[in-house]
């Protein structure tokens, strides 16, 4: 699944730290496509067990994390529990099945 992160039309670069869970019944490999996201920021992407993300070559990576990690099976534990860990979830989406998933971040 390629995962498309661009900032909102407002914002020309986005600067912040970013964390994404990224779930799934099985394991999927994420490759990563990014467009005007500012080098050096801190972003986490947490992944379901026996996943991946695959980073683009260049600046983003070296500031990037990924780490596997066992999730709530439901949506709505799961929704619970990064609410719990991060105290705000901004945004939240269940897909059947997909090859690209489009995400804007911002503000």
């Amino acid at each position: 699944v390629t995962l498309h992160l661009n900032p909102i039309s407002s914002v020309h670069i986005h600067q912040k730290p970013l964390v994404f869970l990224l779930n799934s019944p099985l394991p999927l490999v994420w490759k990563l496509k990014t467009e005007r996201l500012a080098p050096g920021i801190r972003r986490l992407f947490f992944v379901s067990l026996g996943s991946v993300v695959q980073f683009e070559k260049g600046n983003f990576s070296l500031s990037a994390e990924m780490e596997e990690k066992l999730f709530p099976e439901k949506n709505e534990h799961l929704l619970q529990w990064a609410q719990k860990e991060y105290g705000a979830v901004t945004s939240f989406t269940e897909l059947k099945i997909s090859r690209n998933i489009y995400i804007k971040v911002g503000e």
